[in-house]
C-alpha cells in the first residue's frame, strides 16, 4: 500500500525545490534502514519525498520536452519515480530501502527504454545524467554495429567530443581491448571498449533545496547531454521492438 501511488490532478503543482525535512529522512534512513523504523515514519516519506518527487518530475517533464518532445515524464513510483525499497534477494547488502531518490526520463515504452535522462536525490550530493547504464548482450551488438558505422560513429565522435569538451565525463568504458571482428581506426572506435555509455553530474545536496535551483541545474546539464541520449535512443532502441 505504500508505494500504490497513482498520480491525481491535484498534484499538479510546480515544483520549487525539495524540503529541508526530505533530506532529513533521507539521512535518518540511512542510519535506521529497517522496515520498523520505515512503516513508523511512512508519513514523512510522502509528505516530504514523494509529494514533491511527483511535482518535480511534472515540472521536469516541461522542461525537458522543449528539446526532447517525445520524453515520457510519469508523476508515480514505478514510472519517472523509482521504488525507494530494494531487491535484496542476490544482494549482499540486506539493508531493505535505497537512501537516495532516482527520477528517469525515457522515450517509447519504458520496459524497452535504453537511454534516458535522469537524476537522485542524494544526502550527500544531487546526480545528473543521461544515457544507458548498461546494454545487454543484443543491445551491446547493436551499439558496437553503430560505432562502427562510418556515418552514426562519426555522429558519435561529433556528439562526445562536444560533451567532453563542456567538461564531462564519459563512462561506460569496460573492456581492455576491443572485440576481435571490429577495427581500430572508425572515428568513435573507443567506444568498442565499452559496456555502456553515460554521463553522470554531481551536483551540491543544496541544489535540491534553494528555489529554481534543481530545475535550472537538471534542464542545463540535460540540454547538453540530449543529442547523447537522442543518439542511443536512435541507433540501439529502436531496433527493439514491443514487449
Amino acid at each position: 500500500m505504500l508505494f500504490c501511488c497513482g498520480y491525481r490532478p491535484e498534484h499538479r503543482m510546480a515544483f520549487t525545490a525539495f524540503p529541508e525535512e526530505a533530506f532529513t529522512f533521507l539521512r535518518q534512513l540511512r542510519t535506521h534502514n529497517s522496515r520498523e523504523w520505515f512503516e513508523a515514519h511512512a508519513g514523512e516519506f510522502h509528505r516530504y519525498c514523494l509529494e514533491p518527487a511527483k511535482q518535480f518530475v511534472q515540472s521536469a517533464g516541461a522542461v525537458i520536452r522543449e528539446f526532447v518532445p517525445d520524453i515520457q515524464a510519469q508523476p508515480r513510483i514505478l514510472g519517472s519515480i523509482f521504488r525507494l525499497n530494494r531487491d535484496t534477494r542476490y544482494a549482499k547488502d540486506n539493508k531493505p530501502y535505497k537512501h537516495h531518490i532516482d527520477f528517469w526520463f525515457w522515450e517509447g515504452e519504458r520496459k524497452n527504454a535504453v537511454s534516458g535522462l535522469f537524476a537522485r536525490i542524494h544526502p550527500d550530493f544531487v546526480g545528473i545524467g543521461a544515457g544507458c547504464h548498461g546494454f545487454n548482450k543484443q543491445r551491446l551488438d547493436w551499439f558496437r554495429g553503430a560505432v562502427a558505422d562510418p556515418q552514426s560513429g562519426m555522429l558519435l565522435a561529433r556528439i562526445t567530443n562536444a560533451i567532453e569538451s563542456a567538461g564531462y565525463k564519459l563512462r561506460g568504458e569496460h573492456y581492455k581491448r576491443l572485440p576481435k571482428e571490429y577495427l581500430d581506426d572508425g572515428p568513435a572506435a573507443r567506444f568498442l571498449r565499452f559496456n555502456a555509455l553515460f554521463v553522470h553530474q554531481d551536483e551540491p545536496p543544496e541544489t535540491a533545496l534553494r528555489e529554481g535551483a534543481l530545475l535550472a541545474a537538471a534542464g542545463r546539464h540535460w540540454r547538453a547531454l540530449a543529442e547523447l541520449h537522442h543518439w542511443i535512443t536512435k541507433h540501439v532502441q529502436r531496433f527493439a521492438g514491443p514487449a
